[in-house]
């Protein structure tokens, strides 16, 4: 009874301290008003990230998703996945979204335990299973979504190494064919440009703006690609490299369909090959075990 009076205690705390009128302004905020120069919003902005159940939350949930996702085979930091698919959410409110689902799944299945008296394991299952299932889904959802705008940057690189190479070639400086294909171009490939464009408004350089589009995208192609712009400044004929290169990424995305191709020809014949097998090994017990029977009798 004293740990659960502590506990509702420090919730019930936690949870008036969003509250206006409960909440004590800060000796800062009262001395405001008389100190000349400082803005009116600082140390209320402070005060409410400090104080937040959020900000408190927060770290805790992404340093508890973190050790999970790498627990279960994720070694891939969640800011690069959720940078390389333009997601407006933060590592903290990705994790503490997943911390909240995570309690919520913990929850329905406590009172499932409850309400249905299941048998011990069962009982496990449902308490330790539904946090765990609601957890690796939404890590399955963003790495879903990681891998699905990859795979879509692959399949525009030929397009857009060909655009940049028609560019360069009709007089185009670097900058000015990223930000030309960025502004006119509707895919994965012209999101990431419109980065580009940004970081290199913000004093990156050209090149150092794509290999830092190459580092978050993570596709190989898109680094053999950046790598070849690279020598804008030293090659004479990049348009031509450019072409070449374009031509090497078309041929490793015909080598990947012809691949897919073959793998989903294969998959067709898994249930043909099933419904084949159990009728034929059915008419073959039948015999067997019938000799079998004769063989023992004799």
């Amino acid at each position: 009874m004293l740990v659960a009076a502590l506990a509702l205690w420090a919730g019930a705390t936690l949870l008036l301290g969003e509250l206006r009128w409960f909440r004590r302004r800060a000796l800062v905020e009262r001395l405001q008003p008389y100190t000349p120069g400082l803005p009116a919003s600082t140390s209320r902005a402070t005060l409410l990230a400090g104080g937040s159940l959020r900000a408190l939350v927060g770290p805790v949930a992404q340093a508890t998703g973190e050790r999970l996702a790498r627990l279960f085979g994720v070694n891939e930091q969640l800011a690069d996945r959720l940078e390389r698919i333009h997601s407006p959410a933060t590592t903290v409110e990705f994790r503490t979204r997943q911390l909240g689902w995570t309690v919520a799944a913990f929850g329905v299945g406590a009172l499932s335990a409850l309400a249905l008296a299941p048998p011990p394991l069962l009982g496990a299952v449902l308490v330790l299973g539904a946090p765990l299932l609601a957890f690796l889904v939404l890590e399955q959802r963003i790495a879903s979504a990681s891998a699905a705008w990859q795979q879509q940057v692959f399949r525009e690189l030929p397009v857009v190494s060909e655009q940049l190479g028609m560019l360069l070639a009709s007089g185009y400086s670097l900058g000015g064919a990223i930000g030309r294909i960025a502004e006119r171009g509707r895919g994965a490939c012209s999101l990431d440009l419109q980065r580009v464009v940004a970081r290199v408004q913000q004093g990156l350089s050209d090149v150092e703006a794509l290999r830092e589009w190459a580092a978050i995208a993570d596709v190989d192609a898109l680094d053999r690609l950046v790598g070849v712009l690279a020598l804008n400044r030293q090659a004479a004929d990049l348009g031509r490299l450019i072409s070449e290169e374009a031509r090497s990424i078309r041929r490793e995305a015909q080598r990947r369909l012809v691949e897919s191709i073959e793998r989903r020809a294969q998959q067709v014949w898994i249930p043909v090959t099933v419904a084949t097998l159990v009728p034929g090994v059915l008419f073959l017990a039948v015999p067997f075990i019938e000799a079998m029977r004769l063989f023992t009798g004799q």
